[in-house]
């Protein structure tokens, strides 16, 4: 569990946007779940801590990144009137300023374990902070999945996936050049 990215057989890239973020909210359940047994635990296990600690500051962050300035930006322009798409991307806004907060709170959590070396448990709040995150995070995931997915696929056109693969990428790229 020290990698809470996806290693299946076929390795998804950028430069498929749609099937990266399908990838991407697999590997944040995949954290969500990591959150929930971290919790449970009465041992402190640092190579797991660390792992969700990495992952929350950048996998997570890139990911939110992602869908406020490329996905979300282009669903409001190919979407149509039908669509009814703005009241979902401003619910997801919101979610993205919670998550925001909560993965704040986390990542605080996770670093005091790392500091006094003990489980979430010995943090007051910790477990429960860790939970609260992997809850909002489902909800969250699950409307991206029924609403943000399925309208990407139908609105948006060839061209518009492989900017998004681009954009992506060249994100991805600066952060691994510079660190943040």
């Amino acid at each position: 569990m020290n990698d809470l990215r996806d290693s299946g057989v076929r390795p998804v890239s950028p430069s498929d946007a749609i099937e990266f973020l399908l990838a991407e909210h697999l590997n944040h359940r995949r954290m969500c779940r990591a959150l929930e047994e971290l919790a449970a635990a009465s041992d402190f296990d640092v190579l797991v801590i660390t792992a969700l600690v990495d992952f929350i500051r950048f996998d997570l962050t890139l990911h939110v990144i992602d869908e406020e300035e490329d996905v979300f930006p282009l669903l409001r322009r190919r979407c149509l009137a039908e669509d009814e798409i703005e009241d979902v991307l401003g619910r997801l806004a919101r979610e993205h300023a919670e998550d925001k907060s909560l993965s704040e709170r986390v990542r605080d959590v996770l670093n005091a374990c790392l500091l006094v070396r003990r489980p979430p448990q010995a943090i007051e709040g910790g477990a429960e902070a860790l939970v609260a995150f992997a809850h909002h995070e489902r909800r969250h995931l699950a409307l991206e999945n029924a609403v943000i997915i399925p309208l990407a696929r139908r609105r948006f056109s060839e061209s518009d996936i492989e900017m998004l693969g681009r954009r992506f990428m060249a994100r991805r790229r600066r952060v691994a050049a510079t660190g943040k």
